[in-house]
């Protein structure tokens, strides 16, 4: 089991009964899925730089993406009917927190100028930011990265509202500003 999701089942649900002694048990909020998205189209000038991408997502989330393609033909985006546009990832489980833990305590130091993240969700208890640069993840090889790319990361909770979301990421040790 991961280190994450021990803390979380021995230390992080109590404290979040304690905080809210007439809650129920069940409704206390758990991450349900991480969703890394990374739009490649303007990517697509270069043949290979589709199946680069796809090997640095598989490196840093350990499963194989999912690349999405247009549905339609739009000529002022140049884009043709079935190109694909990008790559998206759905972590659950073990994968997720193990993902979390390394974003938490390896990836989010390595930031430059990092000061921590907005505590803005989106409204329904989930919260959502985007990265600039996929070289801060220690498992991307610096040597055959030909060019940056962004990404944007969903963490999907059960939370009922954005301070539920908060607190639980807090708890996790989500970096957020001071």
């Amino acid at each position: 089991m991961s280190r994450l999701r021990e803390k979380f089942f021995s230390e992080i649900v109590s404290k979040i009964k304690e905080a809210h002694p007439a809650r129920n048990p069940m409704s206390i909020p758990r991450m349900k899925k991480i969703v890394i998205s990374m739009g490649i189209a303007e990517a697509m000038k270069d043949k290979n730089a589709l199946q680069d991408h796809i090997n640095e997502l598989t490196a840093l989330s350990g499963q194989k993406p999912i690349v999405t393609r247009s549905k339609k033909a739009i000529s002022n985006f140049k884009l043709r009917e079935d190109q694909p546009i990008g790559l998206v990832v759905t972590l659950r489980g073990k994968r997720m927190y193990d993902f979390m833990d390394r974003f938490c305590n390896i990836v989010a130091p390595r930031i430059k100028d990092f000061r921590g993240f907005s505590k803005k969700c989106d409204g329904s208890g989930n919260y959502c930011f985007g990265l600039n640069d996929q070289q801060i993840f220690p498992e991307i090889n610096l040597d055959q990265v030909k060019r940056s790319q962004g990404m944007n990361i969903a963490i999907i909770t059960s939370a009922k509202d954005d301070d539920e979301c908060v607190e639980l990421l807090t708890h996790l040790g989500f970096p957020f500003k001071r």
